[in-house]
């Protein structure tokens, strides 16, 4: 039928199609079979995200820790560190970032604005991995700086006023006003990302996930509004790296920044004003169905 509508009289004159007619014969072939592929990946991508994003993903992950709170504050500051130690088993991540709100009196905001130096002692020795005493006092002592100024972790990202638009320009604006005062540790650098460096920056994006998409689901808080769940980026583990790629999501070698906004440039084929609500089928998909 395509033969005949690009030469009605082809089949009458016996004529044979050229090599280049077939093979765009092919590529329109190959490009149906994409769409009903895309089609698949969509359908497949959306029904575990009905199964994942629920309340009972919340007491096995990170997340539950914020969730221990209501106070915005205490929600972004507790989020903050369940997201900077979420590496390794994820019960050992839990229980540390259990055993850190104790240490702050479980209230969080009311502990990084009214400590005394005698409180600090406390958390000598603290550890999870990498991260030691050091990197959290120096953030203990940062918090209080911002905190005295701000009433949200948010402007930290966006600027006053939402003045700055881009998630890679936002994550760069994060990293380096953390490290602005003059104390600040060199060792301290390796626990907060930066795509300056290249990093995909797999848990500030997890962090930023959990911060601004709504709370459709129960998991995610959507306390903040200056950002919007069509900004964000998508966090990549090693589980969702593996599954995107089988998937066809991810093409470019290696993880780095730049593999993180492909993924998310992908996702948000399916759904660009909430691309990164994949993140849960992705993730769930690789941990618990071994995708």
């Amino acid at each position: 039928m395509f033969l005949a509508i690009l030469i009605p009289d082809a089949a009458a004159e016996g004529w044979a199609p050229s090599r280049r007619l077939t093979n765009l014969q092919g590529a329109i072939s190959r490009t149906k079979h994409m769409k009903q592929d895309i089609a698949q990946i969509k359908a497949l991508l959306d029904d575990r995200v009905a199964r994942y994003n629920q309340p009972s993903f919340i007491p096995n992950d990170p997340v539950s820790i914020p969730h221990r709170f209501t106070k915005k504050q205490d929600i972004e500051i507790s989020g903050f560190f369940a997201s900077i130690l979420a590496w390794g088993q994820r019960k050992t991540i839990i229980n540390n970032c259990l055993r850190l709100m104790d240490l702050m009196d479980n209230a969080p905001h009311e502990f990084i604005l009214q400590h005394q130096e005698q409180d600090l002692p406390r958390f000598l020795g603290f550890k999870h991995r990498t991260f030691n005493d050091t990197d959290l006092l120096y953030l203990i002592h940062w918090f209080r700086w911002y905190y005295e100024q701000h009433e949200s972790l948010e402007t930290a990202f966006t600027g006053i006023g939402g003045k700055i638009k881009t998630q890679k320009e936002r994550l760069e604006h994060f990293h380096d006003l953390v490290f602005s005062l003059e104390d600040a540790p060199h060792r301290t650098r390796k626990h907060i990302s930066t795509p300056a460096r290249k990093s995909a920056c797999k848990r500030l994006n997890m962090y930023l996930r959990w911060m601004v998409r709504p709370a459709d689901g129960g998991v995610d808080f959507g306390i903040w509004h200056t950002m919007q769940p069509a900004d964000l980026v998508c966090p990549c583990d090693v589980h969702v790296e593996r599954v995107a790629r089988r998937l066809g999501l991810i093409t470019r070698k290696g993880m780095d920044w730049q593999t993180a906004e492909e993924l998310t440039d992908h996702l948000r084929a399916f759904d660009p004003l909430d691309p990164v609500k994949y993140d849960y089928a992705l993730f769930g998909l690789g941990v618990e169905e071994k995708f």
